[in-house]
């Protein structure tokens, strides 16, 4: 138990860290493109085009970003077989805590007292889950499932995916929420993956799971980056919280056997609500922050600004947090 904490709050902290770059990342290619008035850098629908996305994955932050993304990945594949998933996947969306807490250095983002609090409610409640939570599940389930699993994650990034792109500036909040159920999906299938203890490569090489954990992480990671492009709004990240931490936490329960200790279901469950609660007043009470176009006339002195509420006025955008 001890041994998948800390290796869940090591992934957190690689997602966490992870993120504030990724979003600086984002950003600058942002801001880049405002400054060159680009036309190519958003689709007929106002969203993110592929190339804008590709730029944004090449800057050095986005890409040290991704690194720390893919050491969080694995360290939290391992927690994941280690722990319940209600408890693991919580502690892995405490990232918004470190992300938030470095927001102040790298994104100059100032924290108020609400978001103080929420994070104190988060971390009260990651004690209560650790707490109360028992055993976890064999993670042994029939191939059909894996291969329903995979179904699942192909109709979600590929479906939502398209979808996103249609809805362009407005999708921020599902591909949040698709995002992070991308994410969720793999959590799942990281469980219930055949051929790892005992290793086997052709057992695992067969097993679907594994092509839907890969569906599931690439498709997760660029919702993810398509929803800092986008600059997205307060709830964006509340429903990434919400995709990689409820529907898991609940599969895990009626599917793989996840259980807490005798006696301590309610702490477990008032620990669950809280932490993602919690999650979500922190991505809630994000302060604003100007937005690419704020940049993108470096050379043009603040007085020149234009007024609040001009056709150019800046943009506010919440803080980023999350995968």
């Amino acid at each position: 138990m001890i041994i998948g904490l800390l290796t869940a709050v090591a992934a957190s902290a690689c997602y966490g860290t992870g993120s504030v770059l990724q979003a600086v990342g984002s950003r600058k290619s942002a801001r880049r493109e405002a400054a060159k008035a680009s036309t190519t850098g958003v689709t007929q629908h106002g969203g993110p085009s592929l190339s804008s996305t590709a730029k944004a994955a090449v800057t050095w932050e986005f890409m040290v970003g991704t690194v720390l993304d893919f050491i969080g990945f694995g360290l939290g594949a391992w927690a994941a077989r280690l722990l319940p998933l209600f408890l693991s996947q919580t502690v892995i969306s405490a990232n918004l805590v470190i992300t938030a807490v470095l927001s102040i250095k790298l994104l100059g983002i100032r924290l108020s007292r609400a978001e103080w609090g929420s994070i104190a409610v988060v971390c009260s409640a990651l004690v209560l889950l650790a707490t109360a939570a028992g055993p976890e599940g064999s993670g042994h389930t029939p191939i059909e499932t894996h291969w329903w699993l995979l179904v699942a994650a192909v109709v979600l990034m590929g479906g939502g995916t398209l979808i996103v792109r249609l809805m362009g500036a407005r999708a921020a909040i599902l591909a949040g929420l698709l995002s992070g159920l991308g994410f969720g999906a793999l959590g799942v299938g990281v469980r219930v993956l055949n051929g790892i203890s005992p290793f086997d490569l052709g057992t695992l090489l067969r097993d679907p799971a594994l092509y839907a954990i890969l569906v599931a992480g690439i498709g997760g990671m660029y919702l993810h980056t398509v929803a800092l492009q986008i600059g997205s709004v307060n709830g964006a990240t509340a429903a990434l919280v919400v995709g990689e931490t409820v529907v898991p936490g609940m599969l895990g329960v009626l599917w793989l056997g996840d259980a807490s200790r005798p006696g301590f279901a309610w702490v477990a469950v008032l620990g669950f609500v809280v932490a993602v609660a919690g999650a979500v007043a922190v991505a809630w009470f994000g302060e604003p922050e100007p937005g690419p176009e704020a940049d993108a006339s470096p050379e043009a002195p603040e007085s020149e600004a234009p007024e609040s509420g001009g056709a150019q006025a800046t943009a506010a955008q919440p803080l980023h947090t999350g995968r």
